[in-house]
C-alpha cells in the first residue's frame, strides 16, 4: 500500500468537500434570492411603485460577488490554480526562501 498517496487524497478529498460546500452555498443564496425578489416585486408592483430594483440591484451585486469567490477564485479553482502555479513559478526563479 503506497501511504504517500494516502494524505494527498485526503487533502483532495477535504478540498472536494469544501467546493462542494461552497458552491451549495451559492446556489442556495441564488434560490433565496429570487423567491425573496419575487415577493419584493409582487408587492412593489401592487403598491404602483416600482421601488424593488433597489434590493434587486443590491443584493445581485452581492451574490454576483459571492458566485465569483465560488466559481472563479475558489480554492483548487482553475483560476486560483494557475496564480498559484504563476506564484510558485516566480518564487523559485527568484531562489529566496520567503519565510
Amino acid at each position: 500500500m503506497n501511504t504517500t498517496s494516502r494524505p494527498d487524497s485526503q487533502r483532495l478529498d477535504r478540498l472536494a468537500h469544501r467546493r462542494a460546500r461552497a458552491k451549495l452555498g451559492w446556489f442556495i443564496h441564488a434560490a433565496v434570492y429570487v423567491a425573496v425578489n419575487a415577493g419584493l416585486v409582487a408587492l412593489s408592483l401592487g403598491s404602483g411603485r416600482h421601488w424593488a430594483v433597489y434590493p434587486l440591484l443590491g443584493w445581485g451585486l452581492g451574490l454576483f460577488f459571492h458566485g465569483l469567490a465560488v466559481w472563479a477564485f475558489a480554492p483548487g479553482g482553475s483560476l486560483m490554480g494557475r496564480m498559484v502555479e504563476r506564484e510558485r513559478t516566480r518564487l523559485q526563479a527568484a531562489g529566496t526562501d520567503p519565510w
